[in-house]
């Protein structure tokens, strides 16, 4: 059956301009780090990745590890490209990295020009498609001359191989001297990023200032640090399906009683604005005016329905600000 998008797509939530760029993107992209590999069931993946687009999510993000195994995510969406959007490419923004280990031996991870292209040149095939949209250095290689990594993300835009390029988990000294020899290559960085939410604010320290001033957008990850922002741990139970129980990069260690009280007194904001707590998650993040998306990650296309109340929610008041900041501290609070 030929899949037709939904003609209010562009309808249902704002874009937001990255940077000093000319490229828009969603306010909700759709992260595909989890729930997207060869381990996971591909109708459930097919139903929300159209179901994303039918949404006016128009932004996937992947890297080249994303599984597992690593590398089939980006088989994944190759597959639907293929088989259901090849007639929309030009209305989609993909995107994946490379710095992570993806395979054994030295030419298997961090940022040599080496690693970058022949990864960059995989995924394309993976994918199935002559470019991405954006292509990212996934993390700063403390070995590798950082004058040779942006050279690698210049020559892949110069070689057609990619539109724009950005950065990700560089520190805010990284980034500017980064952004300035992309400059000088002709290439300018137009995208970071980042982790953060309000239990991560490692960004508020220098970075989004920095971003400002280069004229770089932002779109962060993990906006519901792995889940503990959303309303699957508000009792000290943990449910056995949740990403905690599985301990990953979430573990029930994580969950200590002082972070738990502060989802309580989160949820408790969210529910006098009329939201769920992820949303309230989400529209915080959001309220940056250089916040150019949020990268939200699901399992099932409610939780993408869900996500959407922020991105056409009200904004939040000081006051909702205010009492947001006090329930943070609560955890401090409560630390012997």
């Amino acid at each position: 059956m030929t899949y037709i998008p939904d003609p209010q797509r562009y309808e249902r939530q704002p874009y937001r301009r990255s940077g000093r760029s000319g490229l828009l993107l969603p306010t909700l992209s759709l992260g595909l780090w989890h729930n997207f590999g060869d381990v996971d069931r591909f109708d459930t993946a097919r139903d929300m990745l159209l179901g994303a687009f039918d949404r006016g999510i128009t932004h996937f993000d992947l890297a080249n590890n994303y599984g597992p195994p690593p590398g089939s995510a980006e088989v994944t969406m190759g597959r639907v490209l293929r088989e259901d959007l090849h007639a929309h490419r030009d209305e989609l923004i993909i995107s994946t990295k490379a710095g992570y280990r993806m395979q054994p031996g030295p030419y298997g991870e961090w940022g040599s020009r080496k690693y970058l292209i022949a990864s960059l040149d995989a995924s394309l095939k993976r994918l199935g498609l002559p470019y991405v949209d954006i292509f990212y250095s996934h993390r700063p290689d403390p070995d590798t001359p950082l004058e040779e990594t942006m050279s690698a993300l210049d020559f892949a835009v110069r070689s057609g191989r990619a539109l724009y390029v950005g950065l990700s988990n560089y520190s805010v000294e990284q980034t500017r001297k980064a952004s300035a020899i992309l400059k000088r290559l002709g290439t300018p960085c137009v995208i970071h990023q980042p982790r953060y939410s309000m239990l991560d604010r490692w960004v508020e320290g220098g970075l989004l200032d920095t971003l400002a001033e280069e004229g770089i957008g932002c779109i962060a990850f993990s906006p519901l640090a792995q889940g503990i922002l959303t309303e699957r741990y508000l009792s000290s139970a943990i449910p056995a399906d949740s990403r905690a129980a599985k301990g990953g990069f979430l573990k029930p260690t994580d969950l200590t009683e002082g972070k738990l009280a502060v989802v309580r007194a989160l949820k408790a904001i969210a529910d006098a604005r009329g939201q769920t707590l992820p949303q309230l998650a989400l529209t915080w993040v959001l309220r940056h005016a250089g916040m150019t998306s949020v990268l939200v990650g699901a399992s099932r296309l409610a939780q993408i329905d869900d996500a959407l109340g922020a991105a056409n929610g009200a904004a939040l008041t000081e006051a909702e600000l205010a009492a947001v900041e006090a329930a943070l501290r609560l955890e401090s609070a409560q630390t012997p």
